[in-house]
């Protein structure tokens, strides 16, 4: 059986803070770098940076190659100076 179901209005985004697309994607932007790690494999080291991208919580916070975040956003990484 089907109950009626009334929304939480303090749990609704507007659409244009998160700047959604007419076929409803939108692109997720890094907004911080929160930690750093390499992690050393057999044959090499793989450094890797905990990214809070805009639109979610510091929960929700991915670990992504560093390297690869270094080609889409090299503008966060210009002053950073590197301790390698």
């Amino acid at each position: 059986m089907l109950k009626k179901c009334i929304g939480d209005p303090s749990l609704f985004m507007s659409t244009e803070s998160i700047r959604i697309k007419d076929n409803l994607s939108y692109e997720e932007i890094l907004f911080q770098i929160l930690e750093r790690q390499v992690r050393r494999l057999r044959t090499k080291d793989v450094a890797s940076i905990k990214v809070l991208w805009r639109n979610q919580f510091v929960e929700e916070a991915t670990w992504e190659v560093e390297e690869d975040m270094k080609k889409r956003y090299p503008y966060l990484f210009e002053s950073g100076g590197n301790t390698d």
